[in-house]
């Protein structure tokens, strides 16, 4: 009579076209080929006016941010309690609007 394991171990070897699988799978049997190394910076970037545009952009956004949470910050700071200014949920309801609204002003930059 046939035990049990020894049909197991025939049925894991009738199959010839058997791949690995896990890491090695990922290894070696890759369907595509890797793109090639894009270069850091490159100097024909300087000459282009959707570089400098990003730029200033981004400084613009960095510059109002940094301004409009730091003033919020300072004017909860002057009062003696937090009650009668925005305090510290206005605090965060200026620095996130300020992050939505930077973002969807230079997004398509």
């Amino acid at each position: 009579m046939e035990r049990r394991e020894d049909g197991v171990n025939l049925g894991t070897h009738r199959f010839k076209d058997r791949r690995p699988l896990g890491t090695l799978a990922q290894i070696h049997d890759k369907d595509y080929k890797d793109p090639p190394a894009a270069p850091l910076f490159e100097a024909a970037e300087l000459s282009c006016w959707s570089f400098y545009r990003a730029g200033i952009a981004e400084f613009t956004a960095t510059f109002l941010f940094e301004y409009i949470a730091v003033l919020t910050v300072i004017e909860v700071s002057k009062y003696p309690t937090k009650c009668s200014s925005v305090g510290i949920q206005g605090i965060a309801w200026a620095f996130s609007g300020m992050i939505f609204t930077l973002v969807y002003c230079t997004s398509g930059i």
